[in-house]
């Protein structure tokens, strides 16, 4: 890597909270996409990255959809950004914040296929990926891909094996032979800047994808409120002790909306709102239950705003919720 290549953020300190946010733009379901987002594009999403990685967030994240059945439509929208592509264009225009896929269905391709591109990600980013990844839930996009959706924990399970091999070997190969091309005799660059490989988060908060993200780096709650998340935490502990694992993990969770300040409108949603202080109050409770990142989210009404958030979260909250 060369002297004048982007360098990530450096690792949260044992006891700070790091956060992060899913990019607005990319995706526009309307469970969690406002408004102003129909009918904004690259220039507004670009300034809400731009915003996260001054503002000292340790991530933006990118969601995967590949095409959205009629019958979802209307709730899941057809926007979904292809994941890797935004991924690789906001590394351009980053300097520090990670780059995360939340989450990327690995059970879609092939897992030359998926370590091919993140490995070139993280090669031409400096080493600034965490390859989010996931099973999946539109059984009409797995038929249209030809993938069973009978079978999506195994063939997460073959997914990740495979891609964790071709991360950390030029030559991967994968005991068991079940992924055609896993045999040692294939070789891909370029490599990865991280070592032994960029960190794999795995999402969904079933016991299952617990038991499955504690062989990874990482956990990616998704939806899971927060007076669950307990005995969540302790199943990813036990399960990381059980399997030899003494590294740290990240354990991540998303935040009830937010706005720092008075929003002075309705926001038309459960919100944790008012001053710096309280809100950091309220988002040290995740830390005492086990949580190491924060996946925030921030109502608003035009990208503008959306960015004055951002920056006002991480200036006058983010050093609040440091070890």
């Amino acid at each position: 890597m060369n002297a004048t290549a982007p360098q990530p953020a450096p690792l949260p300190a044992p006891g700070s909270l790091a956060f992060g946010m899913q990019l607005p733009v990319q995706a526009q379901s309307t469970l969690f996409a406002e408004p102003w987002e129909r009918t904004a594009g690259p220039t507004e999403l670009a300034a809400v990255a731009v915003a996260a990685d001054e503002a000292g967030f340790d991530y933006v994240g990118v969601c995967d959809h590949v095409a959205i059945p009629r019958r979802l439509a209307p709730a899941m929208g057809t926007v979904w950004y292809d994941t890797v592509a935004t991924l690789g264009w906001l590394a351009a225009r980053t300097t520090r914040t990670r780059l995360l896929s939340h989450v990327f269905n690995i059970t879609y391709r092939h897992p030359l296929l998926t370590a091919k591109a993140f490995a070139t990600l993280d090669a031409l980013s400096g080493g600034r990926v965490i390859l989010g990844a996931g099973a999946g839930h539109v059984p009409e996009e797995f038929a249209a891909l030809g993938v069973d959706f009978r079978h999506r924990g195994r063939l997460l399970d073959a997914g990740l094996a495979g891609v964790d091999a071709a991360l950390r070997d030029e030559f991967p190969a994968v005991a068991g032979g079940e992924t055609p091309g896993l045999d040692g005799g294939l070789g891909q660059a370029p490599r990865p800047v991280q070592a032994p490989r960029p960190p794999i988060w795995v999402g969904g908060s079933s016991p299952a994808a617990v038991r499955r993200a504690a062989r990874y780096e990482g956990w990616l709650p998704q939806g899971t409120p927060r007076g669950e998340m307990r005995p969540l935490v302790e199943l990813f502990a036990k399960e990381r002790a059980a399997a030899g694992f003494e590294a740290p993990a990240a354990i991540g969770t998303v935040t009830e909306w937010l706005y720092v300040g008075a929003a002075g409108w309705d926001v038309d949603r459960p919100c944790v709102s008012g001053p710096p202080a309280r809100l950091a109050e309220n988002l040290r409770e995740y830390a005492a239950l086990g949580v190491t990142h924060l996946q925030v989210r921030f109502p608003s009404r035009t990208q503008a705003e959306l960015v004055d958030q951002v920056a006002a979260f991480g200036a006058e909250v983010g050093p609040l919720l440091a070890g």
